[in-house]
């Protein structure tokens, strides 16, 4: 939900005067409705062809690089940063000559209890139907959430419990515009530590407001 939240703030802030494009996993994308509504909003899949032509047409796009491993953490992780050490955003800011703008949000894991990662129960799959390589996907979380209980989740299907979602934009962190850094290994997982503990060291701060377990 903090995806949600947090587009519509920008919405609401700058309207048509700055243009920003979510990114959604392709199983949303794909997904009969959802994925026509999501394009319907400016939502782009989160490839590298989709941000290079975003960037380059100079509106700002927001990418959640832990991409499921993210989404479907277990609630008791919530305040945790995952950015499931996938640095391509890092590169995808080398090669788009943009900075990174970290944003660290705390309350969106509490509209909803993810009560295991469901990663056996991905693996077990994996081994029958070849299910990760068709969702692009390690995890198939167990849910508890209203109206259906207990379930496993590919797609959201719960309605979300309230809270209060606590998002905010950080410093940009500057990147080396030299396509050829993309290739130091040593210089990209640097980038990618930065912006991981910036992240965590807000999520913390952010999190000590909240009240309540549940409802923030």
């Amino acid at each position: 939900m903090d995806a949600w939240t947090f587009v519509y703030d920008w919405w609401r802030r700058f309207g048509a005067e700055r243009v920003l494009h979510p990114t959604a996993h392709d199983v949303l994308m794909a997904a009969p409705g959802l994925g026509d509504y999501f394009r319907q909003c400016g939502v782009i899949p989160a490839s590298r062809r989709g941000v290079t032509a975003a960037l380059g047409s100079g509106c700002d796009v927001i990418i959640w690089p832990g991409g499921d491993v993210d989404a479907m953490r277990n609630w008791r992780r919530r305040d945790e940063a995952v950015l499931g050490g996938r640095t391509g955003f890092v590169g995808q800011a080398i090669r788009s000559g943009v900075p990174i703008v970290p944003v660290a949000s705390v309350g969106g894991h509490d509209t909803a209890f993810i009560l295991s990662e469901g990663r056996w129960i991905a693996n077990g799959l994996d081994r029958v139907s070849g299910l990760k390589a068709k969702l692009r996907g390690s995890r198939l979380p167990i849910v508890l959430g209203i109206p259906f209980g207990l379930t496993i989740e590919t797609i959201p299907t719960h309605l979300p419990l309230p809270a209060k979602i606590r998002t905010e934009l950080l410093d940009p962190i500057y990147v080396d515009r030299d396509p050829e850094r993309i290739k130091d290994r040593a210089y990209v997982n640097s980038i990618y530590r930065e912006v991981e503990s910036t992240i965590q060291n807000a999520m913390d701060r952010l999190a000590t407001q909240r009240r309540f377990p549940i409802f923030g």
